[in-house]
């Protein structure tokens, strides 16, 4: 019984060191989302901090197209970041 306590432990150990290198390698990873055939992309971490914003100038003649291409490029790659960190997540904790 207690073999199998101290098994379950450093399974646990191991899990949890796994986790830790993933989040900083997550921190570390950026992908960028973009929008309007590529008029628009922002740059971001795994951890969502915004790292570049791009946007081509021919945009900024049209305010509210401009504030509509910012915000799709934006959750273009926030859906990217949780992609990636789900299956960097999902892999560190299989088996």
């Amino acid at each position: 019984m207690k073999g199998n306590i101290a098994q379950l432990m450093q399974q646990a150990q191991r899990m949890q060191e796994n986790m830790q290198r993933v989040q900083d390698e997550l921190a570390r990873t950026e992908v960028t989302g973009a929008a309007g055939g590529g008029m628009v992309s922002v740059t971001i971490t795994g951890r969502m901090e915004c790292r570049k914003v791009r946007i081509d100038p021919g945009v900024l003649a049209d305010p509210e197209m401009a504030e509509d291409l910012i915000a799709a490029a934006f959750n273009d790659a926030v859906n990217k970041a949780n992609a990636m960190s789900q299956e960097k997540l999902g892999a560190a904790t299989a088996g």
